[in-house]
């Protein structure tokens, strides 16, 4: 059941345009690896399969998406001369070792995990991780500490200015307020005097108007933020629960409520 699934999402890994949906699949892949592990009753490399290379090594390249980035555009010219051929013989290298990898699983003579591994799953792979192919697990842990300084060495940016102290970003604030009357104050926040407290609900200022910059840009371009009528409409919803019907008087006493006005009877 988890073989078509691995499949298809090995494919869609290589197929997809965007690097975080490749990601995802590659995520696909690894969890199933996982699965089959536990299945064949093997739960070491099903805890490491989870742990490390799923939980661990995915988040690093996801980690290096976000921080290299992923919009920039694919150039056309080719940079390492002789890649294209370098590229095809490693593919012809590693079809013949999955040739034989197949043909070593269809036509080999299996002993058994019993035999193969006497004294339990964790010492027979300590003895192959620490005795026969110790040097390939050490070039392993090389290649993913380079990977990680890569990583890091194509983040860095040079800082072209100085940083600013926090004492010159306030002394900028008063100037930018004194200069072009910004509020040197932090942004009003969503839901600010409304009904609700969501990020797409505008904030209200004391006079009943809406502060714009209450709510991100990002929403404010997809079209999502509550509209000025709604939350006008809310507003005179809540003034006439409050208020209750035309010629009730509010009692002054608020014994039960909030600071709102709200009894326990008109939130439920």
């Amino acid at each position: 059941m988890l073989a078509p699934i691995m499949v298809l999402a090995a494919i869609g890994m290589i197929l997809v345009r965007k690097a975080v949906h490749s990601a995802l699949l590659l995520a696909t892949v690894m969890v199933c690896l996982a699965m089959q592990y536990a299945a064949l009753d093997a739960p070491f490399l099903f805890a490491v399969q989870i742990i490390v290379y799923t939980g661990a090594i995915l988040m690093l390249f996801l980690f290096v998406l976000m921080l290299v980035g992923v919009d920039a555009a694919d150039s056309l010219v080719e940079t390492i001369r002789g890649q294209r051929l370098l590229a095809g013989l490693a593919f012809l290298g590693f079809a013949v070792l999955l040739v034989f990898a197949v043909g070593s699983a269809t036509y080999g003579d299996p002993i058994g995990l019993d035999q193969a591994q006497p004294d339990g799953n964790v010492n027979g792979l300590a003895e192959l991780l620490f005795g026969k192919y110790v040097f390939i697990f050490e070039v392993t842990s090389a290649l993913l500490i380079t990977a990680a300084l890569g990583a890091m060495m194509l983040a860095h940016r040079e800082r072209l200015t100085q940083k600013m102290t926090q004492r010159e970003m306030a002394a900028d604030r008063i100037r930018k307020y004194a200069e072009h009357g910004v509020h040197p104050g932090p942004l009003p926040t969503p839901g600010v005097l409304a009904r609700h407290n969501a990020v797409d609900t505008p904030a209200l200022l004391p006079d009943g108007s809406i502060a714009p910059t209450s709510v991100s840009r990002v929403l404010q371009s997809r079209g999502t933020v509550l509209s000025e009528s709604q939350e006008r409409a809310d507003v005179d919803a809540v003034r006439e629960i409050v208020a209750g019907d035309v010629g009730d008087e509010v009692s002054p006493d608020l014994t039960g409520t909030d600071q709102t006005g709200f009894t326990e009877g008109d939130k439920q």
